[in-house]
C-alpha cells in the first residue's frame, strides 16, 4: 500500500495599496496565491468556491482596508430563467457561429481586443497592452482554459471570451467584443451562450467575477437570475448586497 504525498501548503500574499480602478477615492489590495504543480486544477476549483478569480497563473481576491465592495457572484444555471430582453438578444444573434478554441493568441484576436479596449476602457492600463502582454493573458494558464470565439456569417471575429472550466461550472475570465457591433449586445449574448454550455455539460454554475455596488460597469451581472453571491453565510441566492430589491 502506497501513501500519497501531502499537498504543498498554500502560501498567500498581499499586494501593496493601489488606487481602486472601480470606486473613486478607495484603496485596493488583493490577497493572492500561485497555481502550481499537479494540484493546480484542484486548487483552482476550491479557491473559486471561496470567491477567488484567476489571472495568468495566480488566483486573487480583494482584501481592501475598510471595504467589502467586491462581491463574488455566480449564475445558478440549473434554475436560470431567460428574461424577455435576453431572449431578444439571443434571437438577434442566431446568425453567429461560436467555437471553443485552444487558448492561443492571434493577431486577429489581439486586434479585436485592442479596438475594444480603446473604445470601452481607453484610459485603463489594459488599453496599453502589447501583443506580448495579451499573449500572456490568453496563454499563461496551468488550468483547463478555453478561448470562445464568436464570428458573424462572413467569418469575421466579433467577440471572444477567455473561459476557465471548473468542476462546478464555467468561469468567464475576460471578454472583449467588436465596438462597432453594439446593437448585438454581445456581452449579454456571450453570457447566455456560456450558461447554455454549462447546462449542456451538467454543471451548476457560471461564475461572473465580482459585482460592485455603485459601479455602473457591473450592473449587468444582476440581470441574470437567479444569481448567487458570496457573503458572510456562504453562497446565497437573492438580492445582491445593497441593491435594495431583487434584480
Amino acid at each position: 500500500m502506497t501513501s500519497q504525498a501531502p499537498k504543498p501548503p498554500l502560501v498567500f500574499y498581499r499586494t501593496g495599496p493601489m488606487p481602486c480602478p472601480y470606486l473613486d477615492g478607495r484603496i485596493e489590495r488583493n490577497l493572492f496565491t500561485e497555481l502550481r504543480g499537479t494540484q493546480a486544477q484542484d486548487m483552482h476549483d476550491q479557491l473559486a468556491l471561496a470567491g477567488f478569480r484567476r489571472s495568468h497563473q495566480i488566483v486573487y481576491r480583494p482584501a481592501c482596508p475598510g471595504c467589502n465592495g467586491c462581491v463574488p457572484v455566480r449564475i445558478l444555471v440549473t434554475d436560470f430563467q431567460t428574461s424577455r430582453s435576453q431572449q431578444r438578444v439571443w434571437n438577434k444573434n442566431l446568425d453567429l457561429a461560436v467555437s471553443i478554441d485552444r487558448p492561443f493568441a492571434t493577431d486577429e484576436h489581439y486586434e479585436l481586443f485592442s479596438r475594444y479596449q480603446q473604445a470601452r476602457h481607453g484610459g485603463g492600463e489594459m488599453a496599453a497592452m502589447s501583443f506580448s502582454d495579451f499573449r500572456a493573458m490568453i496563454e499563461d494558464s496551468v488550468v483547463d482554459t478555453d478561448l470562445v470565439s464568436i464570428r458573424d456569417a462572413d467569418g469575421k471575429l466579433v467577440g471572444a471570451c477567455l473561459t476557465d472550466r471548473l468542476s462546478s461550472g464555467l468561469s468567464a475570465v475576460y471578454s472583449y467584443f467588436d465596438p462597432d457591433e453594439e446593437r448585438r449586445s454581445l456581452g449579454t449574448f456571450s453570457i447566455l451562450w456560456l450558461v447554455r454550455q454549462a447546462q449542456q455539460r451538467g454543471l451548476d454554475y457560471m461564475y461572473l467575477g465580482y459585482w460592485i455596488e455603485g459601479c455602473a460597469k457591473m450592473t449587468y451581472k444582476s440581470r441574470f437570475q437567479p444569481v448567487e453571491f458570496l457573503g458572510s453565510k456562504g453562497w446565497q441566492t437573492g438580492s445582491l448586497p445593497g441593491s435594495g430589491s431583487p434584480q
